[in-house]
């Protein structure tokens, strides 16, 4: 199967240029100023750019067990008309994925379900040093650790443990930061005052910037004194942006940072305005937090962007705030809110495509995926940034049906995305066939 993508303005490692690309089953054949090769299928790009397609790195789709709010069919369904290509997915669910038998379980589910291209992480515990050490660096993304109880019960708060963990695997370690002594403190303060129904507009005090920053330096300093690839996921401060370096290129940095779209787009103001709908953990936080996150991520001490996408039913957020889970469903909408950001001057395409699509690509050690090169696996987006819409109920593919950003107008719009070759989004249309293959990782010895 041969397909050309005539006249867009390719987007990729640093620079913009005109050209067409052939694509030949599911690997880019070749990119040319012009092509004129014969092809079962042509598509004219006239005017839009082509991106590689987005990966993302941090993704909750709820299977299995919590499959009311999300499952990996419509939540990766939702990814690719957003241009999202391949994800990985956390091992909070029910069961955890804390055995090698369990996250066989969730890639055998995948193999049959996704639209995308998909990773799991292992998860870690208190007691399961023996199975994390069985994992596979070749075909799983790294080991998964809770520093802070968010969702589920996989905290991992025993020194030694970590001091295990961390001393003994090659594989890349992601952690959520959250100091738990610190939480539990601030939300005994508020409960005192409030009782069940705490304002949500105390969120950010309560998740704050202190146990943020506590958790994450912590970390910092074992994989230091261990020598542990260490990934820091969902930065929320301006303070902890401090503790990452931009003095050496990515693929040396044993150190790296991620941050997620809400904590670019959000701040507590909006708490006002929207409610449990943008509680997350880590807490979305003050204006001074987003300006130092977004100097971070254009300086490159921020390494990704993500989604942290956690889906839950609507039914759940209007529960009172020490009972509506925290998380929301993003995946779908990530791109259109960073090209936003492009519209509005704050960042460049190339740089988001480089946090968005390189970046992950270079940090996992993703094989063959993340850019637009000849013998590239073919995932790959079109976009219209001339294109307005607003996000509505009846635009919306996540299974929960609702999204933090409704009501929000955008001026970008993809129009078309490939997941290994094939076309599978094409405006509006999605391809009901699945083509999402499992993500394999280079080991460096």
């Amino acid at each position: 199967m041969k397909t050309l993508i005539k006249n867009v303005k390719i987007v990729n490692e640093g620079k913009i240029v005109e050209g067409d690309i052939l694509i030949e089953n599911d690997l880019i054949y070749k990119i040319d100023s012009q092509i004129s090769e014969e092809a079962d299928q042509v598509i004219d790009g006239e005017g839009k750019y082509l991106l590689p397609g987005v990966i993302d790195d941090q993704v909750h789709f709820r299977e299995p067990g919590l499959t009311h709010k999300g499952e990996i069919e419509t939540e990766s369904r939702a990814a690719i008309a957003g241009g999202t290509t391949s994800f990985i997915d956390q091992p909070n669910t029910v069961p955890n994925a804390v055995t090698q038998e369990l996250l066989a379980d969730k890639y055998e589910i995948a193999s049959q379900k996704a639209y995308a291209n998909y990773g799991f992480m292992m998860g870690g515990t208190n007691d399961n040093l023996e199975e994390v050490l069985k994992t596979n660096p070749r075909n799983v993304p790294g080991i998964k650790l809770f520093l802070g109880s968010s969702t589920g019960n996989m905290l991992v708060d025993n020194p030694e443990t970590l001091e295990n963990i961390f001393s003994n695997t090659k594989m890349l370690i992601a952690v959520h930061c959250e100091d738990e002594a610190t939480i539990k403190a601030n939300t005994q303060k508020y409960m005192d005052e409030y009782g069940e129904d705490i304002p949500v507009k105390f969120h950010h005090l309560i998740r704050s910037e202190e146990a943020c920053y506590k958790s994450s330096s912590k970390a910092i300093e074992l994989a230091k004194k261990t020598g542990a690839r260490l990934h820091v996921f969902h930065l929320s401060t301006a303070k902890e942006t401090e503790l990452f370096r931009n003095d050496i290129p990515l693929k040396d940095k044993k150190i790296t940072a991620e941050v997620c779209v809400h904590h670019l787009t959000f701040t507590n103001e909006d708490y006002e305005t929207r409610g449990g709908l943008i509680k997350w953990n880590p807490a979305v936080k003050t204006q001074k937090d987003k300006d130092g996150l977004w100097e971070a991520l254009l300086d490159d001490r921020i390494d990704v962007i993500a989604t942290d996408h956690a889906p839950h039913t609507w039914e759940e957020k209007q529960n009172v705030y020490t009972k509506c889970p925290s998380g929301a469903p993003l995946v779908q909408h990530s791109l259109v809110v960073m090209l936003e950001n492009y519209k509005n001057g704050k960042i460049s395409l190339e740089k988001i495509v480089e946090k968005m699509s390189h970046n992950p690509a270079i940090l996992f050690r993703v094989e063959k995926r993340g850019f637009v090169r000849e013998g590239y696996k073919a995932d790959l987006v079109l976009v219209d940034l001339n294109e307005n819409w607003t996000v509505e109920k009846e635009n919306i593919l996540y299974k929960c049906g609702w999204s933090p950003l409704e009501g929000m107008n955008f001026h970008s719009k993809v129009t078309h995305t490939f997941v290994n070759g094939n076309l599978v989004y094409d405006n509006g249309k999605i391809n009901e066939q699945k083509f999402g293959e499992r993500l394999l990782f280079e080991v460096q010895e």
